[in-house]
């Protein structure tokens, strides 16, 4: 069984928290990014998402999740499967969409970014 809540580190080094995963599915919990394209101080932010909760998943469920960045104009939608490896470590693989705030529709072509992510299981205290 592969369960969401938790804390997890990406390849990239940063951290997510997620709290209990109510029965609808339903989730939310903080971020805190390690990289950024902003020069702006980097501040936990705000997640929200749900897990497909259907029969069919076999423990190892489909997710979504969106990042209200804190501290940019910006906002990231991702959307992932949470595995059990032959190890039985918990991986979740994510891909995720970063919007950018433009000034105009003129500049829309430039405004989202695409990306993958690997999360692991965060054992150690930070």
């Amino acid at each position: 069984q592969c369960s969401l809540t938790g804390r997890w580190v990406n390849d990239l080094g940063s951290k997510m928290n997620i709290s209990t995963v109510n029965t609808d599915g339903y989730f939310s919990g903080s971020y805190h990014t390690a990289v950024t394209a902003t020069s702006n101080e980097i501040k936990l932010s705000p997640l929200q998402g749900s897990m497909q909760r259907s029969p069919n998943q076999k423990g190892q469920p489909t997710f979504g999740f969106t990042v209200n960045w804190s501290f940019s104009d910006s906002i990231t939608v991702f959307t992932g499967q949470c595995f059990v490896d032959e190890d039985g470590k918990e991986i979740l693989k994510t891909m995720w969409l970063l919007r950018s705030h433009v000034e105009n529709i003129k500049n829309d072509w430039k405004a989202t970014r695409v990306g993958i992510n690997v999360f692991t299981r965060l054992q150690s205290p930070e």
